[in-house]
């Protein structure tokens, strides 16, 4: 049966504009964006077939090309479609940030943080500098690493500090393992920079740990 011969409270489109994108599942958001089905298969067909596939939303929508092209219903249009989808999603939370003051709006921070680190399959340390407001000034990624840990180096941490002219910054890096629990050498070298930093006068006031749907702030746990 085609989508089109459902009740209108249970096709994706419809539902969506009734109860908002959240009351959706993840087939049915996906079928959304796929627009149409294959033949036999409906959009929401496709789509559960596509999450088993993939082993989830996730897995698919950080899949490259080669790989995402390889399954039916996709293909180069829908991948660069997708690309321009997700790339929209991280300016919206960019922008949500550039607006107000950091540590105001804590979620905010923390997703923009997620979606910039959250997908690399190796760890990368990033900070967030901030003014005397601490209102974002930027956000740069400074170093990468294996599977297992990245070198941070407090020197090139604090020169960047420096010709941002920021006030203070928020430290950020991602477990590729997913499990965001900090390690006691994350700790350490979080003591280290808040020591270093200090040091030109440039205040620490978290460090964000992203995992797998999860984050850690050293500010909640009262580390800093």
């Amino acid at each position: 049966m085609s989508i089109k011969d459902w009740p209108a409270a249970e096709r994706p489109r419809e539902k969506l504009l009734a109860q908002g994108a959240a009351a959706l599942s993840d087939a049915e958001l996906l079928a959304i964006f796929l627009r149409t089905g294959i033949s036999g298969r409906s959009a929401v067909d496709l789509a559960r077939d596509l999450l088993v596939e993939f082993d989830g939303l996730r897995p698919l929508l950080e899949a490259r090309e080669k790989e995402f092209c390889l399954h039916m219903g996709l293909g180069p249009a829908k991948f660069v479609q997708l690309q321009a989808v997700l790339e929209m999603a991280r300016r919206h939370l960019a922008a949500n940030l550039a607006r107000g003051d950091a540590l105001s709006s804590p979620d905010d921070t923390r997703n923009y943080l997620s979606a910039q680190l959250r997908h690399y399959p190796y760890e990368v340390f990033a900070c967030l500098f901030l003014d005397n407001r601490n209102r974002v000034i930027a956000f740069e990624e400074l170093f990468r690493g294996t599977i297992n840990g990245s070198s941070v180096h407090p020197r090139e941490v604090i020169r960047r500090a420096l010709e941002h002219n920021a006030a203070a910054l928020i430290l950020a890096h991602n477990h590729p393992s997913g499990v965001a629990e900090p390690s006691q050498a994350d700790r350490q070298l979080t003591e280290r920079l808040k020591e270093t930093l200090g040091q030109v006068d440039v205040r620490v006031l978290d460090h964000i740990v992203v995992g797998d749907g999860e984050q850690v702030s050293f500010a909640e746990r009262g580390w800093l």
